[in-house]
């Protein structure tokens, strides 16, 4: 098989990880050839191709960033884009596309594989936020970061009195602001799926600091205050995307005019983004690399739990959302992935994606 490899959306720990474990997955153990596209689903459309072998990759395990790049595109908000994607599909004689990315990039390629371009889906976000993840790539190494920032924010704390906000990523939902507050002890975690009250959170930090010298207060950038409790709405950068420290300043403002005590921002912006824990990249490359393509035939089955060792012909895999409400993933094949305590089935044409949204 001729498989195309592209990364799109941002950055995050463990992409040139998986990049290597797909190359040398197929190239290794199935003799296929895999044709890496620069920038995105923009290199595809354009047809800026970079050949991938095993030899191309070595040493990438603890490289960081993307070494076939990235780029803002999404092919159906450009004229001929799908177009384009779907004849250079053809003059690059592929069978299918590995794309590894986040939401975005993911409803991209949902909308392809709906008008008919194989696809097979990897889940690459920081914030998590894929529908039927566990765990996305990039995300542990991104709390490991955030939990090391809340610790070391503390201490200064400490030392001056002072209420210390930082504020993480997390557009749509809280998936570092709660992990990393809850492994630093925090006070408040502010997070977008429930809207905070600035006054009950001033009251519990007046009575705090009458026994403590510091309190952390994480907030995601895309949390937003309680209808009613306070008179701001947050500002709408390029694209619409979220101000970084918009959120966290205003915090800062209100709450330290309100409980008297002197508070103090930090804004962790892309500095969860870049190549981190060795740890979690090797157990990524690893189980990337454990991938196993078991059937090539088209297949539409129902999803049911089965055990890890079960053979590859029963293990299924249902069509389901990238991200959200749409962005369904036809599938025309069978991938296996062994997880520890679950096993998601994938395809030459499916997707392996996922998240949770917090309660």
């Amino acid at each position: 098989m001729r498989i195309g490899l592209l990364t799109g959306g941002g950055d995050c720990p463990g992409l040139n990880a998986v990049i290597r474990a797909v190359v040398r997955r197929a190239e290794m153990d199935h003799g296929d050839t895999i044709i890496g596209f620069r920038n995105g689903w923009k290199g595809m459309a354009e047809g800026d191709i970079v050949d991938m072998s095993v030899d191309s990759t070595r040493g990438l395990v603890t490289r960081g960033g993307t070494v076939l790049g990235t780029a803002r595109y999404h092919p159906h908000e450009h004229p001929d884009g799908v177009g384009m994607v779907f004849e250079s599909f053809k003059r690059n004689k592929l069978d299918a596309v590995v794309c590894i990315g986040g939401d975005g990039t993911l409803s991209a390629a949902g909308e392809l594989s709906d008008q008919g371009l194989p696809m097979i889906g990897v889940p690459k976000t920081i914030d998590n936020d894929v529908v039927e993840t566990d765990a996305s790539v990039g995300f542990d190494t991104a709390v490991s970061i955030a939990t090391e920032a809340l610790d070391r924010v503390q201490t200064t704390g400490e030392s001056h009195n002072r209420i210390m906000v930082v504020e993480v990523m997390g557009r749509h939902n809280g998936w570092i602001a709660v992990s990393a507050g809850i492994a630093a002890g925090a006070e408040a975690i502010l997070i977008p799926e429930a809207p905070f009250d600035i006054d009950e959170l001033a009251r519990q930090l007046i009575h705090r600091h009458r026994r403590a010298r510091s309190s952390v207060v994480v907030v995601a950038e895309g949390a937003t205050p309680a209808a009613g409790t306070l008179d701001w709405s947050p500002p709408e950068g390029r694209y619409g995307s979220i101000v970084a420290g918009a959120v966290g300043e205003e915090v800062r403002s209100v709450l330290e005019d309100r409980t008297g005590v002197d508070a103090k921002l930090t804004v962790l912006g892309h500095t969860q983004q870049p190549f981190g824990d060795l740890v979690e990249v090797g157990v990524l490359d690893g189980r990337v690399h454990d991938v196993h393509h078991v059937c090539r035939a088209p297949s539409r089955c129902d999803q049911r739990r089965l055990p890890l060792d079960s053979p590859p012909a029963q293990l299924p895999f249902r069509p389901g959302h990238a991200t959200g409400e749409s962005a369904h993933l036809h599938l025309e094949g069978a991938l296996r992935l062994q997880r520890g305590r679950r096993v998601h089935g994938g395809v030459h044409g499916g997707v392996l994606a996922g998240g949770h949204r917090l309660a």
